[in-house]
């Protein structure tokens, strides 16, 4: 695998290396010792599915908090998403910044969100397929969530949003005089 930091302190873009034959290929696209040695969460109790079935739908922007925050490592396997996620670690040197990645079926690549971070994508298609790995049991509870259209973020969609949760529509905005989630 190919890890390559992002502009984002602990979040990793992840390429795989496919070996082919005549019979196609083979890749890892997890290993918990190259996780370990670059200071990823390299446990996971659960692997979720998403499948979204119209072009320009919205999920997230999610997380957990205290004990419960998890790392999620996110892959694309039909279709395309345009994949952000927010830092939202008070003391991280990009705290509140955000950034894009656009992970596909086709360039196979990954996304290593750490804890402490919110999550969320857009489709940029019909009929999309997204699994991620995640190092902490759904937690009710702990569950919070970022508006997708905060302006303290002014995160820019790709597309006009064509379908969004009610819940997801009304996150709270952030406070600009104590942004703080954690």
């Amino acid at each position: 695998m190919i890890y390559s930091e992002t502009r984002l302190k602990d979040a990793w873009l992840i390429d795989i290396e496919p070996r082919g034959d005549a019979r196609g290929s083979f890749a890892r696209t997890f290993c918990h010792d190259e996780f370990g040695s670059r200071g990823m969460v390299a446990n996971y109790v659960q692997q979720n599915m998403s499948v979204s079935a119209q072009k320009g739908t919205v999920r997230g922007m999610h997380f957990q908090r205290g004990q419960h925050a998890e790392a999620k490592l996110i892959r694309c396997t039909r279709g395309s998403i345009m994949d952000v996620i927010v830092d939202l670690r008070g003391g991280s040197p990009t705290y509140l910044r955000h950034e894009a990645f656009e992970l596909s079926a086709d360039n196979r690549r990954q996304l290593y969100v750490p804890p402490g971070f919110a999550h969320s994508f857009q489709t940029l298609a019909d009929d999309i397929e997204v699994t991620y790995l995640v190092s902490a049991p759904y937690t009710p509870s702990a569950e919070g969530g970022v508006r997708y259209n905060d302006p303290l973020l002014a995160i820019k969609w790709p597309l006009p949003i064509s379908v969004i949760s009610d819940k997801d529509e009304n996150w709270p905005l952030l406070d600009p005089d104590n942004p703080s989630l954690f």
